[in-house]
């Protein structure tokens, strides 16, 4: 069982649905040399840095895709509370599914042209 695997089990029962959900969305598109760990706590895909990190709030699903992901997208964003790196999601909501892919389609661009 990966970190992150563990990290969703031993979270809250009603969270654990979207945790599910956002780590597949993520695990399906992040290149399969992409190491998966726990980072200041929280559930975390590397690839030669951070990509994004996502966790379980009390009331909400923090999605955390770095500052420069959470600028390049903040109209998209404008529904949600964020901050400089992070994304809310109330457990309430549903999942933006192909948001959530953008951002990571865009920190995965970055994270490789960096390194190139």
């Amino acid at each position: 069982m990966s970190p992150i695997e563990q990290y969703i089990n031993e979270a809250e029962k009603d969270q654990q649905p979207m945790l599910k959900e956002i780590y597949q969305v993520i695990k399906e598109m992040v290149p399969v040399e992409t190491t998966e760990k726990l980072s200041y706590g929280m559930p975390t895909f590397y690839l030669t840095e951070n990509l994004v990190h996502f966790g379980a709030m009390k009331k909400h699903l923090g999605f955390y895709p770095t500052p420069s992901a959470m600028t390049a997208f903040h109209e998209q964003l404008k529904e949600y509370k964020t901050s400089k790196g992070a994304l809310q999601i109330p457990y309430k909501k549903e999942l933006p599914v192909d948001l959530i892919k953008e951002m990571v389609r865009f920190r995965l661009n970055e994270v490789v042209e960096k390194n190139a």
